[in-house]
């Protein structure tokens, strides 16, 4: 099972992608935790980008497609993947079908949560305030104005996936406004469908369909009729062969035939 979870900051990706990852053993793919353990871990890779990534610059797609690559080729990710974060852009969604096509992959879903803007943003001020009362200390990007300036970065930069996904007949939308329970389990009836629909075609039946005959030819002459009737004829292509049977006189019983003359001795 490999997806996507698209939608606005604070939509609820991360609640849902840990939902799936818990549910049926995904690997959650975040392209920011795979660079920093690039940088961490010393690869080649790591070293490409430590620089790009102390200047605060933007990574290169063919950099991040690479990381990826590498990461989707190990042991866990085998069973599937979240991507988290990624694509971000069409020439990123383009560029990660291509390196999918060359190891024989594809999407199988492009889950986007539908949320409301202004309501999103009154959830986010209400979380604020809910944390700030118990005390707890509040994100970076937990501040109204923040979510601001990442909504229309989103809009931007991010949604038109929406409808390059569409056009490829991958994306399958759900209400990110409901419950965090019912968002559970509209995206869990969305890969329910995706997999039944990537199942094998069941053997047919060799049973005939109901309401299907047999043509049946027009009967042509008298012996197409004896056929129907099921009464022996002979084949229309082959005539049957015809005797010449020499006539016979009729003798009394118990009476020989008279013998020719001249022909043979006389019995004794």
């Amino acid at each position: 099972m490999r997806l996507i979870l698209l939608g606005p900051p604070g939509a609820g990706k991360g609640t849902q992608a840990q939902h799936l990852v818990a549910k049926y053993g995904l690997v959650q793919l975040s392209t920011g935790d795979m660079l920093r353990a690039a940088v961490k871990a010393g690869t080649p890779l790591g070293h490409q980008v430590q620089d790009i990534m102390a200047r605060g610059a933007l990574v290169p797609d063919v950099v991040v497609v690479a990381i990826v690559e590498q990461r989707i080729e190990q042991p866990d990710a085998r069973k599937g993947f979240i991507l988290d974060g990624f694509p971000r852009t069409v020439p990123q969604a383009e560029a990660l079908d291509r390196m999918l096509a060359k190891h024989g992959l594809a999407l199988e879903a492009v889950v986007e949560l539908r949320v409301d803007e202004d309501a999103l943003v009154k959830r986010i001020e209400t979380r604020i305030a809910e944390m700030t009362a118990r005390g707890e200390a509040l994100r970076p990007d937990d501040n109204p104005e923040v979510l601001h300036r990442r909504l229309a970065a989103y809009r931007s930069q991010t949604a038109p996936l929406i409808a390059y996904y569409r056009r490829h007949g991958t994306l399958r939308s759900v209400d990110g406004m409901a419950p965090i329970p019912e968002v559970a389990r509209q995206v869990e009836a969305v890969l329910t469908e995706e997999a039944t629909a990537a199942s094998p075609e069941r053997p047919r039946s060799s049973a005939k369909r109901p309401g299907r005959k047999r043509p049946v030819a027009a009967p042509i002459g008298k012996k197409s009729k004896r056929r129907a009737t099921g009464r022996k004829s002979a084949s229309p292509s082959r005539k049957a062969p015809t005797r010449r049977v020499k006539s016979k006189a009729k003798t009394k019983a118990g009476s020989r035939p008279k013998a020719k003359a001249g022909s043979g001795r006389r019995r004794r």
